[in-house]
């Protein structure tokens, strides 16, 4: 059962990051000032919570009720802990199939492609705790519920969670057109974990840089990009393909 998405006023948002809420992001109002509102921004820097400063208008359409300046969204289902889930798939499976999103921000892609990933039997779907999109009532409505079966983890840094990956024995190949080797001529098999980049700049440099293999896929047309989405499925896809000749 989805949960309520907004939470809102100081000492409520205070006591939800205190409980370990889920919470996403926390927006405050510009020019906040009180006791209260510092222990909240404390509290955000010390969790790594993604925040941002806006404007009161913002903050009246985020909420009608009395927010006191600080709206929150928490988000509908519960995060796994990364090393947790890590170690419990790898030593059950070993062609377990992870994939990592670097900074992918659309929620409508984020939904699509847990909706795809559940599809092709990941194991685990890793994001950064800033800067991705948040598990909204929208991203929910577009995995098509999946959002609630396939595991989700949060990490402070991509690039630590493919050290440990690659530690544990998992295979890391990022997706990007900046390279010569096509998708269909890596070796999908065993324990492998998708790097896939965000939107508008792909994966940033120094991810690229740590992952063991970077692929990509055949463009045959004058445009020279797919949606993160799309070429979310078409990577998972040619990875059922190798495991199920």
């Amino acid at each position: 059962m989805e949960k309520n998405t907004k939470i809102y006023g100081l000492r409520a948002v205070i006591e939800a990051i205190q409980a370990n809420e889920p919470i996403d992001k926390v927006f405050i109002q510009k020019g906040l000032h009180g006791s209260l509102s510092k222990e909240l921004e404390g509290l955000i820097r010390k969790n790594g919570i993604n925040s941002s400063y806006v404007p009161l208008e913002k903050i009246n359409r985020l909420s009608q009720n009395n927010h006191q300046g600080v709206v929150a969204t928490i988000s509908p289902i519960t995060f796994h802990t990364f090393e947790t889930l890590v170690d419990k798939v790898l030593s059950q499976k070993k062609d377990a199939l992870f994939l990592l999103l670097d900074q992918v921000s659309d929620v409508r892609n984020f939904g699509a492609i847990i909706r795809t990933a559940e599809c092709c039997g990941v194991d685990g779907i890793i994001i950064p705790k800033k800067g991705s999109a948040p598990v909204t009532g929208d991203t929910v409505k577009t995995s098509a519920g999946a959002a609630f079966k396939v595991p989700i983890a949060k990490v402070d840094h991509i690039k630590d969670a493919i050290f440990y990956l690659q530690s544990s024995g998992v295979t890391l190949v990022a997706a990007t057109e900046k390279t010569n080797t096509l998708l269909y001529e890596v070796d999908l098999k065993g324990a492998v974990g998708f790097v896939m980049g965000s939107e508008d700049v792909g994966i940033s440099p120094s991810i690229l840089k740590a992952a063991d293999h970077t692929a990509k896929i055949p463009m045959l047309g004058e445009i020279g990009s797919l949606n993160v989405s799309v070429a979310c499925g078409v990577f998972l896809y040619e990875a059922v393909r190798q495991r199920n000749p």
